[in-house]
């Protein structure tokens, strides 16, 4: 669409707005997930299991209004054959277990019970530690190896890139009151390899131009920089924005969450790669310039 188009906006010149823009996001965001916090679904928090044989097919819709009618949005609802569904809620109550049962015979009398319990929650304690860690740890490696590709200084912003997507996205489902469920993690994970991917194009051509940084001023090698980057980052961001909008439109609720974490990362990733790694080095580099 951009493939021809040359662009010449000084974005620089923007910088301290774009920073100061970024600056109360993350604010805001850090406000909302200490007060409001996240709305943890049952992968996180644990609930109610209900196995049942319907004694005719029914469509999930149905059921998942049904449910939703009497106070259990974030179900989590699973055909395995024609009648037999297995349906988690989160509430670990037994009142919950008689709740979502009669809900259940409201469509569906002649349904029959297989399994009822309480079930405990996908991502435990454990399994969170572990994935922090394993996130401190791959953080560790983009750090080296983009050091080691680039400039130490590039590795710090592109990891900045990184937590001020995360941190706004998640900010934006705190304040929605939106569930984190596992499909949200996988949009977040994907987020994170989308957005580092656009930041290393941008920076990749701040190091081919790195050469012109005396002769044009560190502001305007990052301005040219960014231009000639720009086509592929609209390209880029369109084509993927229109087929995640289409998935939040029309793919129902089952990956409703999915693809919103995915629009708004996709928004908020374009936006860092354009503005936030190119702010920071501009800022870092006129305070403390390199020796080359």
């Amino acid at each position: 669409m951009f493939a021809k188009k040359t662009f010449n906006i000084n974005f620089m010149r923007y910088k301290k707005v774009a920073m100061l823009l970024s600056a109360v996001l993350l604010i805001l965001s850090l406000a909302l997930l200490v007060v409001r916090g996240l709305n943890l679904g049952i992968d996180f928090s644990g609930g109610v299991l209900v196995q049942v044989e319907l004694s005719q097919p029914l469509p999930v819709g149905d059921l998942r209004e049904v449910l939703r009618n009497e106070g259990f949005s974030g179900s989590t609802i699973q055909g395995y054959d024609e009648k037999g569904i297995i349906i988690r809620v989160a509430a670990d109550t037994d009142e919950a277990q008689v709740q979502v049962l009669q809900a259940l015979k409201q469509k569906d009398p002649d349904l029959k019970l297989l399994r009822l319990e309480k079930v405990g929650p996908v991502v435990g304690r454990q399994l969170r530690q572990e994935a922090i860690f394993a996130t401190a740890i791959a953080l560790v490696g983009i750090l080296a190896y983009i050091t080691f590709r680039f400039r130490f200084r590039f590795a710090l912003v592109s990891v900045a890139a990184l937590v001020h997507d995360t941190l706004i996205t998640l900010g934006f489902f705190s304040l929605l009151g939106r569930e984190i469920s596992l499909p949200f993690v996988a949009a977040i994970l994907t987020l994170v390899g989308y957005s580092l991917n656009d930041t290393i194009v941008v920076l990749d051509r701040v190091r081919e131009n790195w050469k012109e940084y005396r002769s044009l001023g560190l502001d305007n090698m990052l301005d040219k920089s960014v231009n000639q980057t720009l086509s592929r980052t609209i390209n880029t961001s369109l084509t993927t924005f229109l087929p995640v909008c289409a998935l939040f439109l029309f793919g129902g609720p089952v990956i409703a969450d999915f693809s919103l974490a995915l629009l708004v990362g996709i928004l908020v990733g374009t936006y860092s790669s354009i503005y936030v790694a190119a702010a920071l080095l501009s800022e870092w580099y006129t305070r403390y310039p390199a020796k080359s």
